[in-house]
């Protein structure tokens, strides 16, 4: 029997609603409190077996976390590349406009679900709806395939960071044995045109020497930092069909990534909240210092212009609002799960909503700020070639480790450069790392609570498998399956999942009741508030992605590497990989609706898209109601 006052009522639960709160009472009166339950009790989670989860320890561990797991390299290497491409700072408007309707909403939807029940998308969705349940399974499935090759992008920076302290840096010429005929270093040729010699084919020749090789047409120029990334360090094949041998090389740096990797998620939360500390921030301060020495360089300033110079024109493109959406809906990576992962560990009264606007804004001036220190530098090394910056501008895997390894042999101190460089990418990829192991690892922790006591044992054997995974990337013809799995692995269903997440949430489960779960993390919201959510994620969102995905479509077309066209069979692996995710969520779905005596019928149907007897706040109090209502019929 509950013989709690209404003042003592009142007094453990001020986190929720007015309006709420005073109906409970009331309907509390008149049930004379009869009850076995403990409607005050305030501790984390509902139930001893979710109380081992663990939490995020500190103040800012989720925030920092959050925000390393949505600014990572793609804000580095490809929006800079982007903006410049779509109409230089007009690209800001329709980034913005899309970060509002796109980004945010799904962010904070995401949020508030993982945080009010305090689970990760394996247990969330089958709760939620059970109908839903293949959603969570899909999004682990993402994480998963994206975990396998996203260290393969980790090993290679822990290799260039260490090969940064030789003297002279290793890339540096073409006087190696992994050059080829193509291989041009402007450097070289600087001190042989001083001799009164002539330079061709990487030699250094005697004009008389030039003549009699009788020379009419000129070999395609390659400079020496892309000659030692294909030949030397990924010792690249002619193609995904040949697969070659494992570079021992490489795989002994995946080992090391791996390694890492397992050290920092070794005790769950608790050790990457801390670890995150460092690897969030740090790249903000190579990011200034490169920006700082990129200014004091000639031909800074035309690069930048070149990168900020506003084409308004663009913005009557269809292209231009395309790439800015699919940018910021990747850039946040909402329906990968991670998102999911890292609420469910907060505090029920932790402002979600707060740290969703924060990363998210966090993410435009990051993004954009990167691109004022990306093209800085590349307006130097077009000075310096005495070239146009759109002939050496490039994005992703070949600005990192062709671009900017030629540009540091241009700068005083070219090993620290190259080393802080490298560290700042290996501290942005060890961010989102973190966040897509910690998925893995966390849906097996909830599938399997039992195992919640060897959690080192579980990311030991997830870490195992992630590297035995990877050790295709590092073959031969390891770049082709890199560049297979970037294109497809987390394409189009992960936009298809988004679309579900939105029709469940703001129309099945409905989007006034999930207001009212936030309200009872967050306190009583604005009728704006209420308006606002209601229409972005019932019409605009859904919208919105469905658009993004149109566009993928339109878009589309073979995944390629270089002049390198993939075989037919290749193309066919990218799209099962593609549709994978979405396609078990259709099978777990017509699974759950099979094991019922009438299958399809709408009643069945009806009752798989209701919240399971289970679905419950992670806020025990607030459980403990849930609880009794439920088992008395009651609806507030």
């Amino acid at each position: 029997m509950d013989t709690s006052s209404p003042d003592e009522i009142e007094d453990c639960s001020t986190k929720l609603t007015v309006d709420v709160w005073l109906k409970r009472v009331e309907r509390r009166r008149q049930l004379a409190y009869a009850s076995e339950y403990d409607f005050c009790n305030d501790q984390p989670m509902n139930d001893e077996a979710l109380a081992k989860r663990g939490s995020w320890t500190g103040r800012y561990d989720f925030l920092l976390s959050l925000l390393g797991y949505s600014v990572g390299l793609g804000n580095v290497w490809r929006f800079p590349y982007l903006c410049y491409s779509n109409g230089g700072g007009a690209f800001l408007i329709p980034f913005t406009v899309m970060l509002v309707i796109a980004g945010l909403p799904l962010m904070f939807m995401e949020l508030s679900l993982a945080q009010y029940v305090g689970l990760g998308p394996a247990i969330l969705f089958k709760r939620l709806a059970p109908i839903s349940e293949g959603i969570g399974y899909g999004m682990i499935l993402v994480s998963g395939m994206v975990m396998l090759y996203y260290n393969v992008i980790i090993a290679w920076t822990v290799f260039y960071m260490v090969v940064s302290f030789e003297d002279p840096l290793p890339w540096r010429g073409c006087q190696h044995e992994w050059a080829t005929v193509n291989c041009f270093s402007y450097e070289e040729e600087d001190n042989c045109l001083a001799t009164n010699r002539s330079y061709y084919m990487a030699n250094c020749m005697s004009r008389e020497q030039y003549r009699l090789l009788n020379v009419t047409l000129r070999t395609p120029r390659k400079p020496p930092a892309e000659e030692f990334f294909k030949n030397y360090f990924l010792q690249i094949s002619a193609g995904i069909e040949e697969t070659g041998m494992i570079n021992q090389r490489l795989a002994i740096c995946l080992l090391v990534a791996w390694a890492i990797v397992f050290l920092c998620l070794s005790r769950g939360v608790k050790s990457s909240g801390k670890v995150v500390y460092f690897t969030a921030l740090f790249p903000y301060v190579v990011l200034a210092a490169l920006f700082i020495r990129g200014l004091t360089l000639p031909g800074a300033y035309d690069g930048i212009l070149y990168y900020v110079r506003p084409d308004w024109d663009k913005l009557r493109t269809a292209q231009i609002w395309g790439d800015a959406a699919v940018q910021i809906f990747f850039a946040l990576s909402p329906a990968w799960g991670g998102l999911l992962t890292l609420a469910s560990y907060n505090r029920f009264d932790n402002n979600c909503y707060r740290d969703a606007i924060v990363v998210a804004i966090s993410n435009i001036l990051t993004s954009f700020f990167a691109g004022f220190v990306i093209f800085a530098i590349i307006g130097f090394l077009a000075h310096e070639l005495d070239t146009s910056v759109d002939s050496v501008i490039d994005q992703g895997a070949g600005l990192a480790f062709v671009v900017f390894p030629e540009l540091v042999g241009k700068l005083q101190m070219p090993r620290l450069w190259s080393v802080l460089f490298f560290f700042m990418l290996l501290t942005l990829g060890l961010d989102s790392q973190f966040t897509l192991m910690e998925t893995v690892v966390t849906a097996v922790l909830d599938t399997f609570p039992v195992l919640r006591r060897r959690k080192i044992a579980v990311v030991a054997g997830v870490s195992i498998v992630g590297y035995l995974g990877g050790l295709i990337f590092v073959t031969n013809s390891g770049m082709y399956w890199f560049q297979l799995f970037d294109k497809y692995a987390a394409n189009w269903s992960v936009l298809l999942i988004a679309i579900a997440e939105c029709i469940l949430v703001g129309w099945v489960y409905g989007c006034e009741r999930f207001i009212s779960n936030i309200e009872e993390m967050l306190g009583k919201r604005s009728k704006w508030f209420h308006r606002f959510w209601v229409t972005v994620w019932k019409y605009i969102t859904p919208a919105m992605l469905l658009f993004i995905l149109c566009f993928n479509w339109l878009q589309y077309k073979p995944v390629a590497y270089g002049r390198y066209i993939y075989p037919n069979w290749a193309d066919v692996f990218g799209w099962i990989i593609a549709l994978a995710p979405f396609g078990i969520a259709v099978i777990v779905a017509v699974k759950n609706m099979s094991t019922s005596s009438s299958p399809f019928a709408w009643q069945t149907i009806r009752k798989l898209l209701q919240p399971s007897p289970e679905w419950k706040p992670s806020q025990p109090r607030l459980a403990s109601e849930m609880a009794y209502e439920n088992s008395n019929g009651i609806e507030l």
